[in-house]
């Protein structure tokens, strides 16, 4: 893979961790629940499924989601069904939302699997890793190096924009800690 393959696909992974997002929203609502230790976790999940979608669009499956265009679409209209028949349902159930304030005992592993369920199922990331990449990479050039390499500039991608997004919760909280 040439270099200019690499300067494509780390501009177009900045270009999309610019654009806020449910991992933004998620590492932030776990940094002001739980404090950064369990955003750090998720932030570990997100990177994991970053890497999952990349692997999976350079070992070509990228090439089967497309064959298989159609049944994709109605799979995800059924998803859609079924989401907007548990809106109605919680809509108009009777009892209220139940929030347990207990202690979390999942030592991080409930965040780590949070952050990779957020990562494969955000639009943003499914529609970078299966129509953006394969348009900035020549996937049938990339080595086993390369991919590596690919893995490394997604993963600290990742962990930039959890770094970033940390730092907004910070911002948010200090103001209010503040006050007497």
């Amino acid at each position: 893979m040439t270099l200019s393959g690499f300067i494509a696909y780390s501009t177009a992974l900045a270009v999309a961790a610019v654009i806020p997002g449910p991992q933004i929203v998620a590492i932030v609502a776990h940094a002001l629940k739980s404090g950064y230790l369990r955003a750090a976790w998720a932030t570990g999940g997100m990177v994991l499924g970053d890497v999952l979608y990349l692997a999976t669009v350079l070992a070509g499956l990228a090439y089967i989601a497309e064959t298989f265009s159609l049944l994709l679409i109605a799979i995800k209209w059924a998803g859609v069904a079924y989401l907007c028949w548990l809106a109605y349902r919680f809509w108009t159930s009777r009892e209220g939302l139940n929030i347990d304030e207990g202690e979390d005992t999942g030592h991080g592993t409930n965040a780590f699997i949070s952050g990779v369920l957020v990562t494969i199922g955000n639009p943003k990331s499914i529609l970078f890793y299966v129509s953006i990449v394969p348009t900035v990479l020549d996937l049938n050039e990339v080595t086993l190096l390369d991919g590596a390499v690919l893995v490394l500039l997604t993963a600290l991608s990742c962990l930039q924009r959890s770094s970033r997004s940390r730092s907004q919760a910070r911002a948010r909280v200090c103001p209010f800690s503040r006050r007497g």
